[in-house]
């Protein structure tokens, strides 16, 4: 097993496709006024580093961080394709996206989770995120959970 994760473009077939399986699952889970979803033109954009892992060559994961302009950043399109799960592939995303956003100088770094998934918030514990209220444009959702780490 070779996972490499690197900045890649978005637009690419591999990507699409987790995309479209992290919109089916989010669309299992949540009513659509529930699911905070970015589009990859979105994804596209200079204020994102978008990440994508592959295992021998494959893409299996993918994440985004998106500056908020305000020293800043937000994960979204946090997603590893059920097939490579266990192969700690959530964990290498973190890893790398935590250090860019330390390149980048960034004061914190949140996000939004749906309460229906208990390993994404399991995950995002176990690297020191934590409970804040809803941020940006986000308004209260008992579906969601809002979460923030300080980085200085």
């Amino acid at each position: 097993m070779s996972v490499i994760i690197a900045q890649e473009p978005p637009r690419q077939d591999g990507v699409i496709r987790l995309l479209d399986l992290s919109d089916a699952y989010a669309g299992s889970l949540y009513p659509a006024e529930s699911n905070h979803l970015v589009d990859l033109s979105t994804l596209e954009k200079p204020s994102v580093s978008f990440l994508v892992a592959r295992n021998d060559g494959a893409i299996v994961g993918c994440c985004a961080l998106v500056e908020a302009g305000d020293g800043t950043a937000e994960i979204k399109r946090m997603f590893v394709d059920p097939e490579a799960r266990g192969l700690r592939i959530a964990s290498g995303l973190m890893n790398t996206l935590e250090a860019i956003a330390g390149e980048k100088r960034l004061t914190a770094i949140r996000l939004e989770t749906g309460i229906y998934q208990p390993e994404a918030i399991a995950l995002y514990r176990k690297y020191g995120y934590q409970d804040i209220e809803p941020f940006g444009a986000y308004l209260p959702d008992p579906l969601s959970l809002f979460m923030e780490k300080r980085l200085v």
